[in-house]
């Protein structure tokens, strides 16, 4: 499957590829150009620090040893497609356009997933490579990543919905709420090692039906990433030229509350326009489209007050903020987040309910508030790879590569 920009989508995206440019000293692309590095990126999708520190993993200790290895903090909130999209353009949100799993069309007042390249407003990974003839390939257990980040791929492929030609190389993948979906996408791309040393950028985004099912501890969980890193072992010894770098999207919680936002203002008065979960997404057997964050859209703006006082009696409430402070602390864009926006304590998740609250008294695992920001990153076996001061974040870990 490949895809290849229009000139209209590069006449679109042109000013944010200048905008993202420039990295101070950092500046990789004529030796990329001369002779470019196979590198195979990661994200790990919910791989928290709790989870690497309570498994054994042997190729993750050898790069920690032989290689950086350093805990950096994910970008709020804390779910998948706002730091995926950071990861693979190596931009802050205000650049790049991606603020949540959902997103709200306030001329329109439609309300959808964040699945379409039109909104991704910044040049991906595989873009910049492909300004030096380098060819890359997007491999996803998620459906929803190929959607909107394969501008630039030369090979864009979903374990979730594999095509005839994967199933009979790799056999039938298994279902997306499992954790062996993650090893059929590892085979998958230890086939595209083996098979096209052509590609020189490959990027992997697994699925973290496991660490919402399972908690570090679990026996589940531990043979789930014993048998990962066994896997990328795999993939090294196929590609021992190859530099391999590793970073999440954000950890995991288990969560006891859930609030209904809109339920709640209704009921004291004051309805709402909007409010969602910033994780809502189509994997709803997962977190049930709760998270730990949630945008929230006024009818008028003299409610704002009022709706304030309502949320933050909430229990598990930790913080509402207005929307221009919002976009400031943490470099969202302005136009496409709540007019107020919403964080949970460790264990409060917001999401549309059949009450305005529900409770969880076996904890349901999810993500999106501060809590879940640390993560492991990882470089192994890069040439030219900036110091470890360099990466403070999960866009740090490839925004270095093939830079003008």
């Amino acid at each position: 499957m490949t895809h290849q920009p229009t000139r209209r989508t590069l006449l679109k995206y042109g000013a944010a590829a200048a905008a993202s440019a420039s990295f101070g000293n950092i500046v990789l692309g004529q030796d990329a150009k001369k002779s470019p590095q196979r590198t195979v990126v990661i994200m790990f999708d919910g791989f928290g620090l709790d989870y690497l520190s309570a498994s054994k993993m042997p190729v993750l200790d050898r790069w920690k040893r032989d290689g950086l290895f350093k805990p950096v903090k994910g970008l709020m909130p804390s779910v998948t497609n706002i730091n995926n999209a950071s990861i693979c353009c190596g931009v802050w949100p205000e650049t790049h356009g991606i603020t949540g799993n959902t997103y709200f069309d306030e001329q329109r007042g439609v309300e959808d997933y964040t699945e379409s390249p039109d909104l991704l407003l910044a040049p991906t990974l595989f873009e910049r490579a492909a300004r030096y003839g380098v060819k890359s390939a997007l491999l996803s257990s998620k459906a929803k990543t190929i959607t909107f980040m394969f501008r630039g791929a030369e090979i864009v492929l979903t374990a979730e919905k594999p095509t005839p030609e994967w199933v009979q190389k790799i056999g039938p993948a298994q279902s997306i709420y499992s954790r062996e979906i993650n090893y059929w996408l590892m085979a998958a791309a230890m086939d595209v090692l083996k098979n096209r040393p052509d590609i020189g950028v490959v990027y992997i985004h697994t699925t973290d039906y496991p660490m919402h099912t399972w908690a570090p501890d679990a026996p589940e969980s531990k043979e789930h990433l014993a048998r990962m890193d066994e896997l990328i072992g795999q993939a090294m010894k196929l590609a021992p030229d190859a530099a391999f770098l590793l970073t999440a999207d954000h950890g995991m919680n288990a969560k006891t509350l859930c609030w209904d936002l809109e339920k709640v203002c209704a009921d004291k008065g004051v309805p709402l326009r909007k409010a969602f979960s910033v994780g809502r997404d189509q994997y709803v057997k997962q977190h049930r489209g709760c998270s730990g964050g949630a945008y929230v859209y006024l009818k008028k703006p003299e409610d704002a007050r009022r709706v304030r006082e309502i949320i933050s009696s909430l229990q598990g409430v930790e913080q509402i903020i207005p929307r221009e402070q919002a976009a400031r602390e943490y470099k969202l864009m302005k136009s496409r987040i709540g007019d107020l926006v919403v964080w949970g304590d460790r264990n409060t998740t917001f999401g549309e309910m059949e009450a305005a609250r529900e409770d969880y008294p076996t904890g349901l695992r999810s993500h999106g508030s501060l809590h879940e920001l640390d993560i492991p990153l990882f470089v192994y076996n890069a040439k030219g790879a900036p110091r470890a001061d360099f990466f403070q974040h999960n866009l740090d870990l490839a925004r270095w590569i093939y830079r003008a």
